[in-house]
């Protein structure tokens, strides 16, 4: 497995795996971008105003990815077939390895990505209604600093 930064080559292959992931894990989640929208907001948006990191499959496509910007983890999503292989903590790692204190956000109802964060030192902070996301769903923030 290689892991680099994103190239804008890589963007169909993001929104797809964001996709993948965030269906598979949270099947409730209400969808509210197209396939087009999302292309245009990782394309336009994430990828020139982000850092992002992504790790090969090993057969041409992506595994995984995370992107975030000072101090925050905005993204972090792993395909549903490559789960459990170490992809999401080799990214967390790589964020973490350039940050003094790091947090992010996650629903509530996800409790496997909880799992991991909690698993890997991050605390819960705070948690919201979920009136301030797009979606509408209750969320949780997360913080870690090192030890």
């Amino acid at each position: 497995m290689i892991l680099r930064r994103a190239v804008p080559a890589d963007v169909p292959a993001i929104a797809a795996l964001y996709r993948a992931s965030q269906w598979a894990n949270l099947p409730t989640l209400p969808d509210i971008h197209t396939r087009e929208e999302d292309l245009a907001f990782f394309g336009g948006q994430m990828l020139p105003n982000q850092t992002v990191w992504v790790i090969e499959d090993g057969q041409g496509g992506l595994a995984a990815y995370a992107a975030g910007v000072e101090g925050r983890l905005n993204h972090l999503f792993v395909h549903p077939d490559a789960q459990g292989r170490g992809h999401g903590s080799r990214l967390l790692e790589r964020f973490r390895a350039d940050v003094a204190v790091l947090d992010l956000w996650t629903f509530q109802q996800n409790l496997r990505a909880r799992a991991f964060y909690e698993r890997k030192g991050f605390v819960a902070v705070e948690f919201t209604d979920g009136e301030g996301n797009e979606e509408k769903t209750p969320d949780v923030r997360y913080e870690w600093r090192p030890r």
